[in-house]
């Protein structure tokens, strides 16, 4: 009889768990992606046996464990480290992660040159280029930047109001609360505003990665269905 043993870990916990399991000669079995449905974050499920636990729990009851290290509230411009380097059979299940669902998987031991190839169908698959990868690139470098810029203001602040708590400014006790609520929401602002720039410019390059793909008739159609919604949605902002 088998079980199933699911272990919740972070993105910058999954290589230390998987070189623990590279230790103790586990075997990789599979690794999927899905969506949350909820509120559109991605869940990934890593499978694996230890092969000599199992081997032992067999000869004793004939029973063995299928542990499953799982990453849960993944978005999609998070980088997710790449198992490849310890266990190599992991490529086509992170390529079609890639694929499916647009993840961003990082030092792949496969030589695609860092690139994934490319597909001449649009969806569900997803065409890859050096322009929408370096567009991608961007909207992480920036969110990341962004998120850094309002952890370090939020800090500043608190550590003022502690400070003039200590010298005996009153009400500083209570100010402190708000004093890292008030960088962090503008902080937070910027971040969403730079965010929502970097996601537009990367929607922007993989459209042009879509028409690329198309018949050049189809594809100077929908360019023009495009730019007359572009139109539309100017002159309502101006109205």
């Amino acid at each position: 009889m088998q079980k199933a043993i699911y272990t919740t870990v972070g993105i910058d916990e999954l290589l230390s768990h998987v070189q623990a399991l590279k230790g103790v000669d586990a075997r990789f079995v599979q690794m999927h992606a899905e969506r949350n449905v909820d509120d559109g974050s991605y869940r990934l499920v890593y499978t694996f046996i230890d092969v000599r636990a199992a081997q032992e729990r067999i000869a004793q009851d004939g029973s063995y464990a299928i542990e499953n290290l799982v990453v849960e509230g993944i978005d999609q411009y998070q980088e997710i480290p790449s198992i490849s380097s310890y266990y190599p059979a992991v490529f086509p299940f992170e390529n079609e992660a890639h694929d499916l669902f647009g993840l961003v998987i990082t030092d792949m031991q496969i030589d695609f040159k860092g690139f994934f190839y490319q597909v001449s169908t649009a969806e569900p698959m997803s065409v890859i280029t050096p322009e929408v990868k370096a567009a991608r690139e961007k909207a992480m470098k920036v969110r990341a930047a962004a998120e850094a810029k309002a952890r370090k203001a939020a800090a500043e602040k608190a550590a003022a109001a502690t400070a003039a708590a200590g010298e005996g400014v009153a009400g500083a006790g209570d100010a402190v609360g708000a004093v890292v609520a008030q960088p962090a929401a503008a902080a937070g602002s910027d971040a969403q505003h730079d965010e929502a720039a970097a996601k537009a410019a990367l929607k922007a390059a993989e459209m042009e990665a879509k028409l690329a793909a198309m018949d050049p008739e189809k594809a100077a159609k929908v360019r023009a269905a495009l730019a007359a919604k572009a139109a539309r949605d100017k002159q309502k902002k101006e109205a």
